[in-house]
């Protein structure tokens, strides 16, 4: 589900960075739900990430999980005004995300939607193609780095939020945080592509 703009122009297949939002954007803390626009609390280089990402030629699209929904710990239109504060405060840090979609169905409902499922991907795709060969998806949780498998993506795990569990396999090649990995990767616009 779009959570973030209302309608979406589509372009050319362009190198997307899907991130994950609690754990990567946000901090994160396991059995902790950010459940009202108040509480999100941005990691301090999320933004400069975000900006520096845009800057170096990738799409940023934001794909999260939210089953406080069918939890019943808030409502659907809590968890879009969640997002909607996402996209203002990297506005107003100087960042601007593409699009932001998130699932607000239970582990136990199997939805095509919830992450490790490629559906959210899938919906973004639909929305605006991808460079799939250039994207990645960034997470701090197995499910981020499944998603990206099933999707046919390269997964990156950042270790801020729940990155422990992804388990030490997947720690081998990641990067403290966002902006890390930001920093590292390459500069597509400087390669002209």
């Amino acid at each position: 589900m779009r959570a973030w703009p209302g309608k979406v122009r589509r372009g050319a297949p362009a190198p997307t960075a899907f991130l994950d939002r609690d754990g990567v954007l946000n901090r994160d803390r396991a059995g902790v739900y950010v459940t009202s626009p108040e509480q999100l609390r941005l990691y301090s280089g999320a933004a400069r990430a975000v900006a520096l990402l845009a800057a170096k030629g990738y799409r940023v699209v934001v794909l999260t999980n939210q089953s406080a929904v069918a939890r019943g710990y808030m409502t659907l239109a809590a968890a879009r005004r969640i997002n909607l504060r996402l996209v203002r405060e990297l506005r107003r840090a100087g960042a601007r995300v593409d699009a932001v979609y998130f699932c607000p169905h239970g582990p136990e409902d199997g939805c095509r939607c919830r992450k490790p499922e490629p559906g959210l991907i899938e919906e973004a795709l639909k929305d605006s193609p991808a460079d799939l060969a250039r994207s990645f998806m960034a997470g701090d949780k197995k499910s981020d780095l499944e998603l990206a498998r099933r999707a046919g993506l390269r997964g990156v795990l950042v270790r801020t939020g729940q990155w422990r569990s992804a388990g030490a396999a997947a720690a081998r090649g990641s990067y403290r945080d966002l902006l890390a990995l930001a920093r590292a990767l390459p500069d597509l616009k400087k390669e002209g592509r």
